[in-house]
């Protein structure tokens, strides 16, 4: 358990990777070769939408990117791919017109985790990330909400179902992330989106069980060892995060290690992504981070008291191979 491969999202340095932008790419390639030094087997990139209407135009702007990475030496590198879907790309629109774009754009992005030797595409990818529905400008909550998500689950389902195929062909899994109820309206917990694929056939489109949800959105431990079995029978355990619940520093963090990894670890061989937000400004409204910024290396100056991304990324990749050990030990 302690060999297993460990990443670690680029949400600590960036949510754009501005592929087409050469002196960008030299920052990522640092910053790749320096995480692969402290012990990093790979990386979630976030995959930002160009806002052209054409999402088809990044698959080589993307393809550009791994030829640089490729180029300099990081051709062993292991990639995964982060994806939102977002209003312009609804898959549960009740409109026909905006799920066909919807699916389009999602497949430009199984295209890119290709594209990039990826093999996982994980995130909130079935209704809009941090969008809260209304009604006459009020926001709908509890029955209402309920009332209001299912004809969106039921009319999403044959969408997902093509996305399924399209995806199995290109050799990605596609891992739909509940985020709790702080982020996003739906889905919030595993079970969720179990039911959503209850109506999806084949295992190509999973889950991403992600420690930070769990903890904020779960409903509880029983639930939890539940869920794990359900979607390790239905092959759809796709994706594992390790984030705590204010999504910082792993070293020092409310994780319930044992509860979280145990029921995981005999069901799943995947990597394990360590994920932290950093206080970077795209984030700093969506998730209301009060903390101060891990200073990057390179493009901040040091802030003295606070621990730089690397120092965090550093502790954070100790403190998840402690825990693996432990449990390898009992």
């Amino acid at each position: 358990m302690s060999t297993r491969d460990i990443y670690l999202s680029f949400f600590m340095f960036t949510v754009n990777l501005h592929p087409d932008d050469p002196q960008y790419t030299e920052v990522v390639v640092g910053h790749m070769k320096k995480l692969q030094d402290i012990g990093y087997a790979g990386f979630d990139l976030p995959v930002f939408p160009n806002g052209t209407g054409d999402p088809q135009a990044d698959v080589p702007r993307y393809e550009k990117l791994r030829k640089a990475l490729d180029a300099a030496g990081l051709d062993n590198v292991g990639l995964t791919t982060n994806v939102a879907t977002t209003p312009a790309y609804n898959p549960t629109s009740l409109k026909a017109e905006e799920r066909e774009a919807a699916l389009a754009y999602l497949k430009s992005r199984v295209d890119i985790t290709a594209a990039l030797r990826g093999t996982i595409m994980a995130g909130p990818v079935l209704f809009p990330y941090n969008v809260f529905p209304t009604l006459n400008g009020k926001p709908l909550w509890s029955d209402a909400l309920q009332d209001w998500l299912r004809p969106r689950y039921d009319i999403a389902q044959p969408l997902f179902e093509r996305l399924a195929e399209y995806a199995a062909e290109k050799g990605v899994q596609v891992a739909i992330e509940p985020v709790d109820h702080w982020e996003t309206p739906a889905p919030n917990m595993v079970r969720d989106v179990l039911d959503f694929l209850a109506g999806v056939r084949g295992p190509q489109i999973g889950v991403c069980v992600d420690s930070s949800h769990v903890v904020l959105g779960s409903s509880g431990p029983e639930a939890y060892l539940r869920d794990i079995r359900d979607s390790a029978d239905q092959r759809r355990l796709h994706y594992v995060q390790v984030s705590p619940p204010d999504r910082g520093e792993v070293a020092d963090s409310w994780i319930p290690w044992r509860p979280f990894l145990e029921p995981i670890l005999p069901v799943y061989d995947g990597p394990l992504l360590i994920e932290v937000f950093n206080a970077i400004p795209a984030f700093l409204d969506s998730l209301r981070l009060t903390r101060r910024k891990f200073w990057i290396p390179g493009e901040d100056e040091p802030v003295p008291g606070v621990p730089s991304a690397y120092e965090v990324a550093e502790e954070g990749i100790k403190k998840l191979r402690s825990e693996l050990t432990a449990l390898n030990a009992t």
